[in-house]
């Protein structure tokens, strides 16, 4: 059995892979730009230069050329799609590469399967899509988000992941692909990219102790509550996911939210960093460059879909998770990495 990752170098696709090598006997094969940074599967590239269960396919999701090839040669049991402009302020500076890259990435990936499909003998994969809690976008407060409310996008990026939704739905319908599709909620701990909110306190935390910045962090909004789970977690529910569309005991096409079942406003969130942080009398100030023109400021999901599709609940905690992440910036910084402020 092998699966393939696209996004295998960003924080869930580097998690994924290891959680795979840990807990399965699988092989696993990692689709990867060649500009890829390689920070997140450093603890990879010696068995990746082994060959040792873990390889690499270079490609690009908005090249159908290479993903062919890849799905080709691998002939994955499992596809995890991972692979997307996953950030979504930055989805505003530049919606048409976030457009491109995860609605027509998306339906390259597809596309190239179901040719695959017709022209390799047994090849039927499992094939996870991963979409975003953002396809809710700007929603009524004290209303559980279940897989039936409706879309809101409040965002380029929520747009691209509604098609991108959308497209996995589609496949398994009209074509018959084992598709999955998730809307995971936020999702932490370390390896998160500095982008992302509860990672740039954690990131600024750690510069503060070390004297590299003022004893000063700067945020966007704090009005925003969200559930929050360990990424670890989430990656375990995408393998049981996968295991039950394989074989037949999960419909194609079905989408499943996954959440932690912790939530914070977002200034609690900082609160929490507070407390971790070895330094006293560190403030807090808005910064309006981090602010989006629209927020999804309502992030409460309901789970139980997907408890009662799989034996799956999450275990680690969000104080375990934030301590984590806030670790993780003081090695790296320990190590001499300086980060950009943003």
């Amino acid at each position: 059995m092998n699966a393939l990752i696209t996004g295998f170098t960003g924080q869930v696709g580097s998690q994924l892979a290891d959680f795979l090598l840990d807990n399965t006997d699988y092989d696993v094969f990692g689709f990867v730009r060649w500009q890829d940074p390689l920070d997140n599967i450093s603890a990879l590239t010696s068995r990746i230069n082994a060959g040792d269960r873990v390889f690499v396919e270079y490609g690009d999701l908005n090249d159908f050329t290479s993903l062919f090839r890849a799905i080709n040669i691998v002939k994955p049991d499992f596809i995890f799609h991972l692979g997307a402009q996953s950030y979504p302020k930055t989805s505003f500076d530049s919606p048409l590469e976030t457009l491109q890259t995860n609605i027509i990435g998306t339906a390259n990936l597809l596309e190239a399967i179901r040719l695959c499909q017709s022209s390799i003998n047994g090849f039927d994969p499992a094939v996870h899509i991963c979409s975003s809690s953002e396809v809710y976008g700007r929603t009524v407060a004290d209303i559980p988000l279940n897989e039936n409310t409706a879309f809101h996008a409040a965002s380029p990026y929520s747009i691209s992941k509604i098609g991108t939704d959308y497209l996995g739905s589609f496949y398994a319908e009209a074509y018959g692909l084992k598709t999955f599709v998730t809307r995971m909620g936020t999702h932490s701990g370390p390896r998160r990219s500095d982008v992302f909110f509860e990672s740039t306190v954690a990131k600024q935390i750690a510069l503060i102790e070390s004297g590299l910045q003022q004893p000063v962090i700067k945020v966007g909004n704090l009005d925003s509550i969200r559930t929050y789970q360990d990424v670890r977690d989430a990656v375990r529910a995408y393998y049981l996911l996968a295991l039950e569309v394989k074989e037949n005991r999960v419909a194609p096409g079905e989408a499943f939210n996954i959440a932690g079942n912790e939530s914070f406003r977002l200034d609690q969130v900082i609160e929490i960093f507070l407390s971790m942080a070895l330094v006293d009398n560190i403030s807090v100030e808005t910064d309006i460059e981090r602010l989006r023109p629209i927020d999804a400021n309502y992030q409460m999901f309901d789970n139980s879909k997907i408890m009662s599709a799989i034996d799956w609940t999450p275990e680690i905690t969000a104080r375990e998770m934030f301590g984590a992440l806030l670790n993780h910036w003081r090695y790296r910084i320990k190590l001499g990495f300086v980060p950009l402020s943003r």
